[in-house]
């Protein structure tokens, strides 16, 4: 049975980052894969800024399919859209992924949720950076992370 909405999702994705070294390494991947998106735009805005509004736009269409079915269908067009705007974007993504893989597979020893929900751990990903650059989050084994 599938989670049925990303307010749902959320405190099971937290729990999947327990470890303050997995969101620690999260924490890079995703400011990472930010810096180099960023760097794609400035190298090529006028390739960049529309295929990234069309991935916002195909993100969210697919946002509330991930209730139902994995929506990587959508991530993986997402990708190619970003990849065709700036090849480079390849190495953003293969950035940020692999920082996060090792804080599942080497640290807590969890499957990232990403494999079942990719766009919701996405989301999760973005949001759980955001909180950590309001200062929360980075110590503890994280029992009682519940931000808002």
């Amino acid at each position: 049975m599938r989670i049925a909405s990303f307010a749902e999702f959320w405190p099971f994705y937290i729990s999947q980052h327990r470890d303050v070294r997995c969101r620690i390494v999260h924490f890079i991947g995703t400011n990472g894969f930010v810096a180099l998106t960023l760097a794609c735009v400035l190298a090529r805005p006028t390739w960049m800024v529309p295929a990234l509004l069309l991935d916002v736009v195909v993100f969210t269409a697919a946002f509330k399919m991930e209730a139902r079915r994995n929506a990587a269908p959508a991530l993986l067009l997402g990708v190619a859209i970003a990849v065709a705007a700036n090849p480079a974007m390849l190495g953003a993504i293969v950035f940020a992924y692999a920082w996060a893989w090792v804080g599942h597979f080497l640290i807590e020893g969890n499957r990232p949720a990403t494999f079942t929900y990719p766009l919701w751990s996405l989301a999760g990903d973005f949001r759980m950076c955001g909180v950590m650059w309001t200062g929360r989050l980075w110590s503890g084994r994280g029992e009682q992370i519940a931000p808002t």
